[in-house]
């Protein structure tokens, strides 16, 4: 599968064995995936393709459309009607997508019957998103979830949009407020540190400087320039805030020994500085603190988790999160579990950065002048360095590596409070193979990490099990009740 979806990435077609070999794989797994849909073709062309092939396109890595495969019967090869014929009308159908798509057909024999593969590549992000011209971007861009195309929602498509068009929603004007709503002193003292850093765009006019810098408009202060330096920026923005909260147990609904649905529940307020260090403060007096012996045989405190990879967490939040009108009432949340440490914010991955690329290379930043005001604003030592600092953080702490997740309009970050045993969390591929060895027969969570040597349940699970699933690898035998505690997994 890998090979395939290489050679489909670097734009050169699939091989006819490879095809062969990508059909035992279907017949083997009975199942659709992420990157594969099958289709029958055996009695002509499917009608409407304009949905897999705008999800296929606006996928990360593309996919691959399968014809002459029946699913509704045991995934039985039977077969297309007419290859060439095949291959004209679907691209007739390519043809009339935004932009146009490119497919790289495959034509095999498989057990007397003729297969096409039509491969669908990736489109370029300048050009996302791919739709049906016919129904028009809003209502013909589709997403891939699973196995099934699903309408892209405003926001998605806005996301889009955004990127390409360089809109900047920190720039917006606040229209009830007034550069009086501005505190002072903070004014003052980001002023100064201009002065201070900025010698070329000291010498000008300050309400010249404020209106080049993001912080207002020229009459009204900006979103940017509200959540930096305003006085009260929830009083135009109440949902620009944080929810924290601490669970007792490892969901949301367990209760504690006293019946509490919560330990600690406070909704956080203020600038972004000041919401960065009382969220800090939050989670430092509610996580637990152990105490050992160094080598040098003196007591130290040592965290549930590292200070600094949860301020890290938390200022990528507030930073990174979205601000348009999509988004403006949704409030970041920290949710503090049992076992982990949850950081949401709205707004999904910006521009050309995936989650296998996070922390690896330089990322588009989705509110530069935000960003910028806070360079000036934290002390250096304070500044955020990124996602890097949080996985170093948490190695040097001995604790699993972070969890990231970007998902239809969100980003989560996630910290497991378990220590790392003897295992080679690197090398991700081989813990995969493990499982799919040892699930050959079903097996529960609590048997595959006491296999793997894996504390920490939770992080297997969404680390190893969920990716298996979703690639249609692995199973649940319990579908409907994914929580079930007789849940168990196997390989398909």
């Amino acid at each position: 599968m890998n090979m395939v979806l290489f050679n489909m990435k670097g734009g050169v077609t699939m091989l006819a064995s490879e095809l062969v070999s990508l059909i035992n794989q279907i017949k083997q797994k009975r199942t659709e995936e992420q990157r594969i849909e099958l289709k029958k073709a055996d009695k002509g062309t499917p009608q409407r393709l304009y949905d897999i092939l705008s999800s296929f396109s606006n996928q990360s890595g593309g996919g691959i459309i399968v014809f002459g495969i029946d699913e509704d019967n045991q995934y039985n090869v039977c077969g297309v009607y007419d290859p060439k014929d095949l291959q004209v009308q679907v691209n007739n159908q390519a043809k009339q997508m935004t932009p146009v798509v490119r497919p790289l057909f495959t034509v095999a024999q498989y057990e007397g019957k003729v297969v096409v593969s039509a491969e669908i590549a990736e489109c370029d992000i300048y050009e996302k998103p791919c739709f049906y011209t016919g129904a028009g971007r809003m209502k013909g861009s589709c997403v891939r979830c699973g196995d099934s195309d699903e309408p892209m929602t405003e926001y998605e498509v806005y996301s889009y949009e955004v990127f390409k068009r360089g809109i900047q929603d920190e720039l917006n004007p606040v229209e009830r407020a007034e550069l009086s709503d501005l505190d002072s002193n903070r004014l003052t003292l980001y002023l100064a540190k201009i002065k201070q850093e900025k010698r070329n765009l000291s010498l000008l006019p300050e309400d010249k400087i404020l209106k080049l810098q993001g912080i207002t408009d020229g009459v009204k202060p900006t979103i940017a320039g509200m959540m930096v330096l305003g006085e009260y920026p929830q009083g135009f923005f109440p949902q620009l805030s944080i929810t924290a909260m601490v669970i007792a147990g490892k969901e949301i609904g367990d209760l504690g020994q006293n019946q509490e649905r919560f330990i600690d529940n406070k909704r956080i307020e203020g600038t972004i500085p000041q919401m960065l260090e009382e969220s800090i403060s939050f989670v430092s007096r509610n996580m637990k603190v152990s105490t050992i012996i160094n080598e040098e045989g003196k007591r130290v405190d040592l965290p549930e988790y590292p200070l600094k990879a949860i301020r890290e967490l938390i200022l990528n939040a507030l930073v990174h999160r979205d601000y348009s009108i999509h988004t403006v009432n949704s409030p970041i949340r920290i949710i503090l579990y049992h076992n982990r440490l949850e950081v949401e914010n709205p707004g999904g991955l910006y521009g050309r950065i995936t989650i296998d690329n996070l922390g690896k290379v330089s990322a588009d930043t989705r509110n530069p002048f935000i960003s910028g005001a806070l360079e000036l604003l934290i002390d250096t030592e304070n500044r955020f360095s990124g996602i890097p600092t949080v996985l170093n953080e948490m190695e040097q702490a001995g604790l699993y590596p972070p969890v990231f997740e970007s998902r239809r309009g969100c980003f989560k970050a996630t910290l497991y409070n378990e220590r790392v045993q003897a295992i080679d969390l690197n090398n991700g591929n081989s813990i995969k193979s493990r499982i799919l060895e040892y699930c050959s027969e079903p097996r529960t969570r609590e048997e595959i990490a006491r296999y793997l040597n894996i504390e920490a349940q939770y992080y297997m699970v969404v680390k190893y099990l969920k990716p298996l699933i979703a690639e249609g690898k692995l199973r649940m035998t319990i579908p409907d009740r994914p929580k079930s505690k007789k849940q168990k997994y196997v390989c398909v």
